[in-house]
């Protein structure tokens, strides 16, 4: 006598495959580690960030749980590395803390350029005018960037009649450290001293005119 129920449980002789009445077996779930899966840099900053959120909130992890919708189970997986987030996790996490969601990413970008100059250092760069007593100092540039700023400290020490002027695409931002000189912008002339500042279109002629008093130091910031 043939047992029909032990039927239903056997595979499709044609496919080898168990038929649509067989348990399936539960695949992982979404956003959590496999087995033998290293939980890697990311886990480890936004378990931090919520570590530190938590705290400056002043909420237990059951607390926070309530808030989110998550499980305390897995605020302490979270806090721990243990587990990936889904971004819908990230997110109830993000409201529960009253944070922004970037704010569980932060620290996660490192090596990011920057430039250190020690006063009186920086590298000096010959331009029209530098023979007759117009220094031009480069404070810092970006690796790779033609869309940074470049300051420069300019320093005049020479009450020269030479006075270059310079046009160039982008802005230039002009502040006064000493002294005191006729800048001019085109058509216009501004009488600047310490504290003055000034901001221009690249693209029209600018430079000194008038040396009032000499030294006269100012930050000339260009951005392209």
């Amino acid at each position: 006598m043939t047992n029909h129920a032990d039927d239903a449980s056997s595979e499709d002789p044609q496919s080898g495959q168990p038929q649509s009445g067989d348990p399936q077996p539960e695949g992982p779930r979404s956003g959590e580690p496999q087995p033998g899966e290293q939980v890697g840099t990311l886990e480890q900053i936004i378990a931090r960030q919520v570590r530190h959120y938590r705290s400056v909130n002043k909420l237990s992890a059951a607390e926070l749980a309530l808030r989110t919708g998550l499980s305390k189970a897995m605020i302490s997986k979270i806090e721990t590395a243990s587990t990936s987030c889904s971004l819908t996790t990230l997110q109830r996490l993000a409201d529960g803390l009253k944070i922004p969601v970037t704010a569980l990413f932060r620290g996660a970008d490192t090596d990011r350029d920057a430039t250190f100059t020690k006063s009186g250092q920086g590298s000096l760069t010959v331009r029209s005018g530098t023979q007759h007593g117009h220094e031009y100092r480069v404070l810092g540039t970006l690796k790779g960037r033609t869309d940074a700023l470049e300051p420069t400290l300019v320093t005049l020490t020479d009450a020269s009649d030479v006075f270059p002027l310079f046009q160039h695409p982008g802005t230039e931002f002009i502040y006064m450290l000493s002294g005191k000189m006729v800048y001019g912008h085109g058509a216009y002339e501004y009488t600047m001293e310490a504290g003055d500042s000034l901001l221009l279109d690249g693209e029209g002629p600018h430079g000194p005119l008038e040396l009032l008093d000499l030294p006269i130091r100012f930050l000339a910031i260009s951005a392209r």
